[in-house]
């Protein structure tokens, strides 16, 4: 599902114009973006987490050259699936 599916399906379930389910989403995106920039968790419960996690400093291989690079310390966005998302999904997926 892409954001315009997302957008359409929200705007049938709740009976809320495309414009206005379209503002909110961008809203709920732009209000998480904040929150993890700042280093906030952002706890939907039974939905998950999303938060910031700290990939330490390592040493890595350079694909084309072979030789040994430093790859610094990032911080990456992460999505923790709380238990009644991740049970919903363990039952109900159909691998094709």
């Amino acid at each position: 599902m892409n954001k315009s599916e997302l957008i359409n399906s929200l705007s049938e379930e709740t009976t809320f114009s495309k414009k206005d389910v379209s503002r909110v989403l961008e809203s709920f995106t732009r209000i998480i973006e904040r929150a993890l920039k700042k280093g906030e968790k952002v706890t939907l419960t039974g939905f998950g987490c999303f938060s910031i996690s700290r990939r330490p400093a390592r040493k890595g291989i350079n694909p084309a050259t072979k030789q040994p690079i430093q790859l610094p310390e990032i911080f990456v966005p992460r999505f923790k699936p709380g238990k009644n998302l991740r049970e919903l999904v363990k039952c109900g997926i159909r691998v094709m």
